[in-house]
């Protein structure tokens, strides 16, 4: 994993032994260390979009951020989708 800073940014890419090194997210810094803003890496535009954690929040810890775009973007995204009962 590789992290670059810019201003309140940081990007988060990923790096695949003998592969490429991929774009993940975005985490924008809000102040506190337990709380981040987060965007995913939309490699379709080549950009970043504010998105919700699986917890519905906007923000969150780096860990889930992580947590999150490498589910995306390294294993299966079904595992991603929600379920609402009813």
């Amino acid at each position: 994993m590789k992290v670059r800073f810019r201003s309140n940014f940081a990007y988060v890419d990923g790096e695949i032994a003998g592969g490429p090194t991929i774009p993940l997210c975005r985490l924008r810094y809000g102040g506190m260390a337990s709380m981040w803003g987060f965007a995913i890496y939309r490699a379709s535009h080549d950009d970043y979009e504010d998105s919700f954690l699986p917890s519905g929040s906007m923000g969150g810890t780096p860990e889930e951020a992580l947590d999150c775009a490498c589910g995306l973007y390294l294993t299966d995204p079904m595992m991603w989708r929600l379920e609402f009962p009813g």
